[in-house]
């Protein structure tokens, strides 16, 4: 329900999958776009190779556009709501649905940040409701959060991970009903406290994103380019809303906005929506477009600089990012002690974050990894660098982590994750062991095969 820009791909994603779908929505311009850019996408598979004509027909056939509400969901099994993120207008459209829908039709509230319990009190049965979140945009980003309400059915949950990950091939997490989720919560975690040491450390744009891309693992937007395209008020919406609803969050002050957030707020250069945030793109005067990026100290654009560190020219030659990542962080310039100083910030953080937010170390992995395109994830990254060694530099810099991982070191162990014969276990804090990690039905756990490679 809701044909905008997530509703209709969730739509489009679920009839790939085989599934009949109907998205409806009462606003018949938006069903239209939504017609249109399926039928753009869909013919865009074909020519890539990733989809025969014969499938991309089949596809069709199974996904109607309707805007009679009634119509849409009376034989539905599934409905998943993507309307306006307002508690008062999600509630008042799952009153109206239960007054329509089968006893067995389930309830999916697809949200970024919303209180799932808040949501399922509207409900008159909420054992059959559930929150998702589809990370946007859901055609590219693996992540699928699902968020059990109170009193959500066990058997909804089950349907809802086995749906996500078998048929829609989506990495599934189950998070706890808690601000910004998973993968929110401890990534804008991770950008903002990257803001406040850029302002420490007087780094600029273009050297933050030289470093925090592909040289690590992760996407080639790296950090202020990923922020403009997702765009700077919603990394603002989830800080805020962290701030506002975890005042016990021992690293609240983190969810602060740096002074230069603010200005761009003010100014309303929110990234490629408002055509400039940290970079712009114009044209040259001999015609050619260039992109500038913003000086933090100025808040003037000037030509993007080449940025040049050494530990980055010394580790080029390494192919393997779980290789390259020690190097990278005992790096001896700048670079190095920008790596030791965010690294430890974002382990300090994420210790206490459990169990929080989640009961499972490999939950945060998982979500980070699927959500914002991290080839390792935090934990381990942190196992790579040496939970111990890496813990006494952390103490040397006031960021001491919580007490299980004390634990986990004063009985012996060195890792949060152990890999042998086919099975890949995470340390579990309340047994102080390791537990087995279960991948959904008919998929392969390839880490698990890491001791035979």
């Amino acid at each position: 329900i809701g044909a905008g820009n997530m509703g209709h791909q969730i739509a489009i994603s679920a009839a790939i999958a085989g599934f009949q779908v109907i998205c409806t929505d009462q606003n018949p311009d938006a069903l239209q776009r939504a017609s249109e850019f399926a039928d753009t996408y869909l013919a865009g598979r074909i020519s890539k190779g990733r989809m025969s004509s014969e499938e991309v027909t089949k596809t069709k056939a199974g996904l109607r556009f309707e805007t009679s509400l009634a119509a849409s969901v009376q034989q539905a099994d599934l409905i998943i709501e993507a309307i306006i993120e307002k508690p008062e207008a999600k509630n008042a459209l799952f009153r109206e649905l239960e007054e329509i829908v089968s006893e067995n039709c389930m309830l999916a509230s697809n949200t970024s940040s919303l209180s799932i319990a808040s949501l399922a009190a509207a409900c008159r049965n909420p054992q059959r409701f559930i929150g998702i979140h589809f990370f946007n945009p859901p055609r590219y980003l693996r992540l699928l959060e699902i968020i059990p309400g109170l009193e959500t059915d066990s058997e909804v949950l089950s349907f809802l991970e086995n749906y996500g990950d078998k048929f829609l091939g989506k990495t599934t997490v189950r998070c706890k009903d808690t601000p910004a989720f998973i993968a929110n919560r401890v990534g804008v975690f991770s950008i903002l406290s990257l803001f406040h040491v850029v302002e420490k450390m007087g780094l600029t744009i273009d050297e933050v994103d030289k470093l925090t891309g592909p040289v690590l693992g992760r996407p080639k937007s790296a950090t202020f380019r990923t922020c403009d395209v997702v765009g700077l008020d919603t990394l603002v919406k989830v800080a805020t809303d962290v701030f506002d609803r975890c005042p016990a969050d021992e690293s609240r002050d983190t969810f602060r906005l740096p002074a230069f957030v603010q200005q761009m707020m003010e100014r309303k250069w929110l990234g490629d929506k408002t055509g400039q945030g940290f970079y712009k793109k114009v044209k040259s005067a001999d015609g050619k477009r260039e992109i500038l990026s913003l000086d933090l100290n100025t808040m003037d654009y000037r030509a993007k600089a080449k940025a040049r560190f050494a530990t980055l020219e010394q580790t080029k030659s390494v192919d393997d990012v779980k290789q390259r990542l020690p190097l990278l962080f005992h790096g001896k310039d700048k670079a190095g002690d920008f790596y030791r100083e965010s690294f430890c910030r974002l382990f300090h953080y994420i210790s206490f974050r459990i169990p929080e937010i989640t009961e499972e170390i490999s939950s945060i992995d998982e979500a980070i990894c699927a959500g914002f395109g991290w080839e390792v994830g935090p934990f381990a990254t942190w196992e790579l660098l040496g939970i111990e060694k890496t813990v006494k530099l952390m103490e040397s810099m006031g960021l001491s982590p919580a007490a299980w991982v004390y634990e986990l070191l004063a009985v012996g162990h060195t890792s949060f994750f152990t890999y042998s014969s086919g099975v890949v276990a995470a340390y579990n804090i309340p047994e102080k062991s390791y537990r087995p990690l279960s991948a959904a039905g008919g998929l392969i756990l390839l880490d698990s095969y890491r001791d035979k490679t």
